[in-house]
């Protein structure tokens, strides 16, 4: 009975077909998911797919070109702002300057008038000239207060080392006791406005004999 189960099992055995090599290496292959064919490749994309992705370069374009625009513009309008910002800060500095310089020309009178009177002369035997003399140096001394609460301050560069930005020369002559380069003589004082040399004071330089 045991031969023939034993003959029946290899009878059965030999009709099953034998599984090549190659298709257990495929399923294997499939199975891990790599195939042994060529990636299939990506389709070409279509007309319409072209056309958007041309579209969207050009947009892309377009928006760099006027974000750039927007910067400079943005740049521009701060410069615009500082400057007229600087404008009016100088019109109000400085929007008095003709002004100031007509109240010099008083102040030069003021200034001569006083050194004209014989200081001799001034004495309590003299009441009239003396309180003409104290009014004007009164006058005088008001004036230049006025003109400090305003920003505008006297040069007078006695001894100084000349500088062109303030000062005019109007002759260059040895002078004894005098650095050569060094105003020796002052004319008529100058004045500034607010560090800006309203009127230079007009000098004589020393120079080297």
């Amino acid at each position: 009975m045991a031969a023939h189960v034993d003959m029946f099992e290899l009878f059965f055995t030999s009709l099953l077909p034998r599984a090549s090599p190659r298709l257990f290496c495929m399923a294997t292959q499939q199975k891990n998911g790599h195939g042994t064919e060529e990636e299939v490749e990506k389709p070409e994309p279509s007309p319409a797919e072209k056309a958007l992705m041309e579209e969207k370069s050009q947009l892309d374009e377009q928006l760099k070109d006027m974000t750039e625009k927007y910067k400079r513009a943005l740049a521009d309008t701060e410069n615009l702002r500082t400057r007229s910002q600087k404008m009016i800060e100088d019109a109000k500095l400085y929007g008095i300057q003709s002004f100031c310089k007509d109240l010099l020309e008083v102040a030069d009178i003021l200034e001569k008038a006083t050194e004209s009177v014989p200081k001799e002369e001034v004495t309590s035997q003299n009441p009239h000239l003396k309180n003409l003399y104290d009014g004007l140096v009164m006058t005088e001394v008001q004036i230049q207060k006025v003109f400090t609460k305003h920003g505008l301050i006297k040069l007078n560069p006695d001894g100084q080392k000349f500088d062109p930005y303030e000062h005019e020369a109007l002759f260059h002559a040895p002078v004894e006791g005098k650095e050569p380069g060094t105003v020796a003589i002052v004319t008529k004082v100058g004045y500034k406005l607010h560090g800006r040399t309203l009127r230079p004071a007009l000098v004589g330089v020393a120079k080297a004999p």
